[in-house]
């Protein structure tokens, strides 16, 4: 009996997987030169054009670089694609029932509550003099009514630091810079910027402190604000 053929697009996907299998198979790290296209061509039994088409498609989610004139490598690890996808539907979501916003504070909250218990338990290695900068940078901009967006990163990159976790501090950065992009069009008090600095000092406050529980009730409640100023954008 004959098989039905597959279509286009599910042929595309087990190309691109046979791809991603000939890396990981050869132990290919990031950076490392893919085989030529000729070469892939005659192993994956594939012709040029939809070889094409699916490194383009894996250059799109960074698993492969292509270096014009130079050759396709493996990619290193990028977050830019969740960063674009997240930041578009938080904008659609100012204008629709908010919910992709309200879900990605959630995974702010339950990431860095998650974390800080870890923290404190390095808390010999963290940078107290560098989170102590950014709060009073922070508490400044907010006597004269301005927030300071790069103060607060830095609080927050500085915070997880000790955990020398590339990974998370890429996505906390994630996270944190789509938040950013949408901050600016959310309702907002007179009051907001001495709230955000506030909730940073009672953080570090409760690091210094050495305490586990009020610490990550510090950090929930640096969320509070945040939650509040959603509620008040208008449904549409």
């Amino acid at each position: 009996m004959t098989q039905p053929r597959r279509g286009a697009s599910e042929n595309q996907r087990a190309l691109q997987e046979a791809i991603k299998e000939l890396i990981v198979r050869r132990g290919l790290a990031p950076g490392s030169l893919l085989p030529t296209e000729t070469e892939l061509m005659a192993e994956l039994s594939v012709s040029r054009h939809p070889l094409r088409e699916a490194i383009k498609a894996l250059q799109a989610l960074g698993i492969v670089d292509i270096r014009h004139g130079l050759g396709t490598y493996v990619g290193t690890p990028s977050f830019s694609p969740l960063e674009a996808g997240l930041t578009f539907h938080s904008h659609l979501s100012l204008r629709g029932d908010l919910r992709d916003i309200g879900d990605l504070v959630q995974i702010r909250e339950v990431l860095e509550t998650g974390l800080v218990r870890q923290v404190l338990a390095m808390v010999d290695t963290a940078d107290l003099d560098t989170l102590e900068s950014a709060v009073a940078t922070m508490e400044r901009e907010a006597a004269e009514g301005r927030y300071s967006p790069e103060a607060d990163w830095l609080f927050h990159k500085t915070l997880y630091a000790p955990l020398r976790n590339e990974l998370i501090s890429d996505l906390l950065r994630v996270f944190w810079s789509v938040f950013d992009k949408v901050n600016a069009e959310l309702p907002r008090t007179v009051e907001t910027p001495q709230v955000a600095a506030a909730a940073h000092r009672n953080i570090l406050n409760a690091l210094r402190d050495g305490d586990a529980q009020v610490l990550t009730a510090a950090v929930a409640d640096h969320f509070n604000d945040i939650r509040e100023r959603i509620s008040r954008v208008p449904r549409r």
